[in-house]
C-alpha cells in the first residue's frame, strides 16, 4: 500500500503527462484556426480526436482517480494542492463516465463541425450548419445523461463554464439587466447621435498590423510570452504561462474591430501569464471560471481600452498610421466614437451599453435548444425573432446573424452568460482598482504595467485557489452585486451622451 508521498508522486506524474497532451493538443487547434489548410483538416481531424482519446484514458486512469480521492479531504496538505485535488477529483467524475469512444466520436464532430461552420458563414447559409449543430446538441445530452446528476442538462452546462451558477441565478442577473438597461438604452436611442462615420473609411490592413504592435507594446504583451495571429474570430489559448497565444481579426473598413478584439485577447493572455508560476501545468493555473476569465479581457477592452486615458496616450500612435483618415479627428472625437451606443448585429463589435442583450438573447436560445422549446430547424429565424424582439433591429442575413460566433460549432453551451457576467466581475474590481492607484494618469503616461501588477496582486497570481465569488469578495470587500455593473453603464453613457 502506498504512502501520502508515494501517493503524491504519482500524482504530480499523472499531472505532467497530462499537461502534455494538453498542450499538444492546443498547439493543433491552434494552428487549425489560424494557419493549416482546410485541405489537411480531415488527416489533422482523424488523429487530434485519437489523441484527444489517448488523453481522455490518462485523465480517467483509475489508479489516479483512487489517489485522488484518497488525498482530496487530506487536511495537512497545502491549500493549492488540495484545492486542485478537489478540482481534477470533480473534472474526473464528469468524465469517467463517459464511454471512451462517444468522447473520442464527438471531439471529431465537434472538429468537422468548425469546418461546417466556416463554410456556411462564408456562403452565408445556415442550412450547411444545422444538421451539425442539431448532432452536437444530441450529442451532449447524451454526454451529460451519463453523469449521476439531478440537475438539468443545461443547469450542469452552466455549471462547468461557472461553478456554482444555475438557470435561477442568469435569470435574476438578467432581469436586472432587462429592467435597468433597456429603458436606459431607449434613452440613448432618442438622444443626439454620435458622429464615428471616420470609423469606417478605408484602412490598410498592413498598417492595422504595424499598430497592432505598438499596441500590445502598450499593453506590456511580451513578445517572449506571448503571441499574436489572425483567425476568422479571436482568440485566446495558452501552452502555459509563458506560450500564450491570441488571435485577432483586421476588417479595412473598421479600424475599431481589430483594435478593441486585441485588447479584449491581451486581457485574456495578461491573465493566464500572470498565474503563479507554482501553478503551471496544472488545473489552478487554468484560471477560476469563465466569468473570471471574461473579466479580464472585458476589463482590458472596455474600462481601459475604450477610455480617453487610454487614447490620449495611444491615438496620436495611431494617427501616424492613418494621417490621412484621421486628419480631421480629435482624440475626444475617436473617445466618444468608439463608446457609441448603437443598435447593431454583431456581439464582437457591440458597444459596452447593448452589448448584454446580445449575450441574453443566446441564454435564451440556449435554454430553448436544451429544454425542448426551441428547435435547431429554422433556427436563424427564431435568431431573427429575438434581435428584433430586445434589440428592434432586423438581420437581413445568417452571416451576420445566428453563424457570427464561433461557440456553438464547438459545443460551448453554457459559455454566453459568463461574457456578460464577467463584465460585470469587471466593474467591481475597476471600483477598487480606482481607489488603490490613479488608473487614468496611469494610462495617460504609458505606466500600464503599474495596472498589470495591481491586477496579478490582486487577481491573476491565485489562479483557481478561490472561487470566483470568494476571489470578489476578497478584492473587493463585498460580495457580488449586478448594480455596479449597470450603475456604471449608465452613469459613463448619461455623461457620454449629455443626458440631465
Amino acid at each position: 500500500m502506498m504512502n501520502k508521498e508515494e501517493k503524491l508522486k504519482k500524482y504530480n506524474e499523472w499531472v505532467f503527462k497530462q499537461s502534455a497532451y494538453n498542450m499538444a493538443l492546443a498547439l493543433i487547434n491552434y494552428d487549425k484556426l489560424t494557419v493549416a489548410p482546410i485541405s489537411g483538416s480531415d488527416f489533422r481531424e482523424k488523429r487530434s480526436a485519437f489523441l484527444a482519446g489517448e488523453a481522455f484514458s490518462i485523465s480517467t486512469d483509475k489508479e489516479i482517480f483512487k489517489i485522488i480521492k484518497e488525498l482530496k479531504d487530506d487536511e495537512s496538505l497545502d491549500p493549492a494542492t488540495s484545492k486542485a485535488l478537489k478540482m481534477y477529483y470533480k473534472k474526473i467524475n464528469n468524465l469517467m463516465c463517459i464511454p471512451k469512444e462517444d468522447y473520442i466520436a464527438y471531439y471529431q464532430l465537434v472538429s468537422q463541425s468548425y469546418n461546417a461552420w466556416l463554410e456556411a458563414k462564408n456562403k452565408n447559409d445556415y442550412k450547411i450548419f444545422e444538421p451539425y449543430l442539431k448532432e452536437i446538441i444530441e450529442s451532449q445530452k447524451k454526454i451529460y445523461g451519463y453523469r449521476d446528476s439531478k440537475e438539468s442538462i443545461y443547469n450542469q452546462m452552466l455549471d462547468d463554464y461557472e461553478t456554482g451558477m444555475k438557470e435561477e441565478d442568469y435569470d435574476k442577473f438578467f432581469y436586472s439587466i432587462k429592467n435597468r438597461l433597456i429603458p436606459f438604452i431607449n434613452k440613448i436611442i432618442k438622444a443626439k447621435n454620435i458622429n464615428d462615420a471616420f470609423l469606417y473609411r478605408s484602412y490598410d490592413i498592413d498598417s492595422q498590423k504595424l499598430f497592432m504592435h505598438e499596441l500590445i507594446n502598450y499593453l506590456n504583451f511580451d513578445r517572449s510570452w506571448g503571441y499574436l495571429s489572425e483567425s476568422e474570430h479571436p482568440y485566446t489559448t495558452w501552452m502555459c504561462e509563458n506560450d500564450c497565444r491570441t488571435t485577432t481579426k483586421y476588417i479595412k473598413y473598421n479600424i475599431s474591430a481589430a483594435i478593441l478584439s486585441t485588447i479584449h485577447e491581451v486581457g485574456h493572455a495578461t491573465y493566464e501569464h500572470n498565474i503563479s508560476d507554482e501553478y503551471d501545468g496544472m488545473i489552478l493555473s487554468e484560471g477560476v471560471s469563465c466569468g473570471m476569465h471574461e473579466s479580464q479581457s472585458r476589463l482590458f477592452e472596455n474600462y481601459l481600452g475604450r477610455s480617453l486615458a487610454f487614447w490620449q496616450n495611444n491615438f496620436s500612435k495611431l494617427k501616424a498610421y492613418f494621417p490621412n483618415e484621421l486628419m480631421d479627428v480629435e482624440v475626444e472625437d475617436f473617445y466618444r466614437a468608439i463608446n457609441k451606443s448603437e443598435i447593431s448585429l454583431i456581439r464582437t463589435e457591440a458597444d459596452e451599453l447593448t452589448y448584454p442583450l446580445h449575450i441574453l438573447i443566446r441564454y435564451e436560445i440556449e435554454k430553448g435548444l436544451f429544454n425542448g422549446s426551441i428547435s435547431t430547424e429554422n433556427l436563424n429565424e427564431t435568431w431573427n425573432q429575438k434581435y428584433e424582439e430586445y434589440l428592434g433591429i432586423k438581420v437581413e442575413n445568417d452571416r451576420e446573424g445566428i453563424l457570427q460566433d464561433i461557440h456553438w460549432s464547438d459545443g460551448s453551451f453554457g459559455y454566453f452568460p459568463t461574457y456578460a457576467l464577467g463584465s460585470a466581475f469587471a466593474a467591481q474590481f475597476m471600483n477598487k482598482m480606482r481607489k488603490d492607484i490613479d488608473v487614468d494618469s496611469l494610462l495617460r503616461d504609458g505606466e500600464f504595467s503599474i495596472i498589470v501588477n495591481w491586477l496579478k496582486d490582486n487577481i491573476h497570481q491565485y489562479g483557481a485557489l478561490y472561487d470566483a465569488r470568494d476571489l470578489i469578495e476578497k478584492v473587493s470587500g463585498h460580495e457580488f452585486d449586478v448594480n455596479e455593473y449597470i450603475d456604471y453603464l449608465i452613469e459613463k453613457y448619461t455623461e457620454l451622451y449629455n443626458l440631465s
